[in-house]
């Protein structure tokens, strides 16, 4: 069954996750760890569509983060640009600030993370 508590732990990872790239110095090596994080930000996002019912769930802010979360999964995808990068620019510092930079800039689309904060506050 899920709960608030596993729904604030999923956020929870979230942030961990967003900072986790907010803090890396765009040297050779941290592709891996950006693809490994993106990867990891689509998963939590989609468990959390999966999961927030509205039913189960009634809190507006759920409601609405899920929505938000709908609209990430559709519009924004880094895969395909992180795997050309992997092959050409892996070593380019620059290249790589400017995917992580991008990557975070959508996480602050619709202040999607400013919202995560938020509901793990109020929970």
């Amino acid at each position: 069954m899920v709960t608030y508590e596993y729904l604030k732990s999923v956020l929870e990872k979230i942030i961990v996750t967003h900072n986790t790239l907010a803090k890396l110095e765009d040297k050779p090596g941290d592709l891996v760890i950006i693809k490994k994080e993106i990867l990891k930000i689509n998963g939590f996002f989609q468990v959390l569509v999966n999961n927030i019912d509205a039913e189960k769930f009634q809190l507006v802010d759920f409601l609405d983060l899920k929505s938000k979360f709908e609209y990430y999964l559709k519009n924004y995808s880094f895969e395909k640009e992180i795997e050309t990068m992997a092959i050409l620019y892996s070593e380019d510092s620059n290249r790589l600030k400017n995917m992580r930079l991008k990557i975070l800039e959508s996480l602050e689309d619709k202040k999607l993370i400013d919202n995560i904060k938020y509901i793990i506050e109020k929970l």
